[in-house]
């Protein structure tokens, strides 16, 4: 991971989590990065030195169940309370009262579910790629089995431990090759699991989001973690449905929603019921958004924030 931070291994909520930081010299100014999957900390490596060249203390680590980080074996230990956890916990250990926090794809869904279980603790929000998903009257993976199938690889993960994990793990480069991808061709839907299918697939569509350098990072990493660590937060998606049964659902924080307009994760019509103080950005870009477009995503953090810091 050339120019990359060498990590720090940090000792928080009864786990080890893997830390990367940027302008510790900025301490009382912190924001914090959370990757999605599958992902790594190594995700937010074109953020990092523009965040901390602006005078932010970066904090970007790998969450439980990735990189050099804790792996616990029970599924339940992979849920909102202890992802919202380890956050909170990692605060603490830097001695910050609250921080701004980035999250993209699964990592938004851990600070939006972070910001409503103890909003005290967050001061602003920037998600990327996935919206706040409102909690309907039934749980989330019993709506998507009616809705998309069984097939659907959150259901199929859900419903079939275990056997999405073999595959990808067999074949972690391939996979990783195909998933990293941008301005893929439009292809019909074809049958069987998305997920597994492009782990076995011979040849990748569109063009590809990493250098061979930075793809390598990455397959070393699952390699030696393997997946089912990160496979295990949507296997907490109906348990996060109960968890969050008795909160207020309504995001009080400024906040920042950025999308890409390829991005096959759907824009959400209901967005400003549940986080009323949002502003929306739309890049030209897929669903890895801070890595296609690196210098815009961090350019439209930091306007957003200097905005947030002028008002």
């Amino acid at each position: 991971m050339t120019d990359f931070p060498e990590p720090t291994i940090v000792h928080v909520n009864g786990v080890e989590l893997e830390v990367f930081e940027a302008g510790r010299h900025h301490g009382g100014r912190p924001i914090v990065l959370c990757h999605g999957w599958p992902e790594h900390a190594y995700s937010w490596r074109h953020q990092m030195p523009a965040l901390a060249a602006a005078g932010y203390h970066v904090i970007a680590p790998n969450q439980r169940g990735y990189g050099n980080s804790s792996r616990p074996v029970d599924v339940t230990d992979y849920d909102i309370a202890h992802l919202s956890g380890d956050l909170v916990a990692l605060l603490d250990h830097f001695g910050y009262e609250d921080a701004t926090f980035v999250g993209h794809d699964w990592g938004a869904m851990v600070v939006w579910g972070l910001t409503l279980l103890h909003p005290d603790r967050v001061r602003k929000v920037i998600n990327l790629s996935l919206p706040y998903q409102e909690r309907g009257e039934r749980p989330w993976i019993e709506v998507m089995e009616e809705m998309l199938g069984d097939d659907f690889y959150f259901v199929h993960f859900n419903r079939q431990p275990g056997v999405a994990d073999a595959v990808l793990d067999a074949n972690t480069s391939r996979f990783l090759r195909n998933l990293y991808r941008k301005n893929e061709p439009p292809q019909p839907p074809e049958p069987g699991m998305m997920m597994m299918n492009l782990a076995t697939a011979e040849k990748p569509q569109g063009e590809p989001v990493l250098s061979d350098g930075e793809l390598a990072v990455l397959v070393e990493a699952f390699e030696a973690s393997g997946f089912t660590g990160g496979i295990n937060w949507y296997r907490n998606l109906d348990r996060n449905w109960r968890l969050l049964a008795a909160v207020d659902p309504i995001i009080r924080k400024p906040a920042l929603m950025i999308y890409g307009d390829r991005d096959m994760i759907p824009r959400s019509a209901s967005l400003t019921t549940f986080v009323p103080d949002v502003d929306v950005v739309v890049l030209d870009c897929g669903h890895w958004i801070q890595q296609e477009m690196p210098e815009e995503t961090s350019h439209t953090i930091l306007m957003w924030l200097d905005r947030q810091d002028a008002g």
